[in-house]
């Protein structure tokens, strides 16, 4: 791998997981889990929702790359296109994150 590579790798990690930290503390919970893998995972709550997971597979995630989840968080992609191209993996009735996204 190239020093430009190793440098982009980072600065992607990095992104993912400054993004995912900061998303997670604005949306305090336990309720959806957010994977970007291999860079990270949080859990997040949803407004309205009281449910929160505990233990073993939660029963609402969304899974995604770590472009797609920076274009979803920056803004320049919404969720309901992310879907809609399947660049999203949602499941659980809490895991449309539309409107923590907008």
């Amino acid at each position: 791998m190239s020093d430009d590579a190793r440098q982009e790798r980072a600065a992607t990690a990095a992104a993912v997981r400054t993004s995912l930290k900061e998303f997670a503390a604005a949306h305090p919970g336990r309720l959806v889990e957010v994977r970007v893998p291999p860079w990270g995972a949080v859990q997040v709550g949803v407004p309205g929702a009281a449910s929160v997971h505990r233990r073993g597979t939660p029963p609402n995630v969304v899974e995604t790359d770590a472009a797609t989840w920076l274009a979803l968080v920056g803004g320049s992609l919404t969720w309901a296109d992310a879907v809609a191209a399947h660049r999203v993996r949602a499941s659980g009735i809490h895991a449309d994150l539309g409107p923590l996204l907008g």
